[in-house]
């Protein structure tokens, strides 16, 4: 794409999740539901500008939150968007969660799995709050990151 004074040149986002170094950070694995709605969530996820969010049920996408200046921000619209569809549901990041509130967010929506890369060098902080609420998380390694 080419903007006023430069050009903005992104490499297709061609990553599977055969291609991702997958691993379920947290205490709690996925049930096969889970996995099935991380996956969906996973695979939409990577066509949502950024930063980008997308709730997912194991059949259907249920809310997305696209564009917005931080994750939570793009949280917040993509549970908006879901309702009480959201309890049980998984979330998916495209790229790291910098801070724990989304974590947060989530599990007041009912959120049960979260899908996203890894990475923040406040991993942690995510982790362990995701294991207070009972929520698995998966990291994937791969930053799925559209402008």
């Amino acid at each position: 794409m080419s903007i006023e004074g430069g050009l903005l040149v992104q490499e297709d986002d061609t990553f599977t999740l055969e291609d991702a170094d997958v691993r379920v950070a947290t205490k709690r694995e996925p049930t096969e539901a889970e996995w099935d709605a991380l996956k969906l969530g996973w695979k939409v996820v990577k066509h949502v500008k950024s930063n980008a969010i997308v709730v997912t049920d194991k059949d259907m996408t249920i809310g997305i939150g696209a564009g917005q200046m931080n994750r939570v921000g793009a949280a917040k619209i993509a549970l908006e968007q879901a309702g009480a569809k959201s309890q049980g549901a998984a979330m998916a990041s495209d790229a790291f969660f910098p801070m724990d509130d989304t974590v947060e967010a989530a599990a007041k929506a009912g959120i049960t799995a979260i899908i996203q890369p890894g990475g923040s060098i406040r991993d942690e902080d995510s982790i362990k709050k995701a294991d207070e609420y009972g929520i698995t998380m998966v990291m994937t390694g791969v930053r799925h990151f559209k402008h």
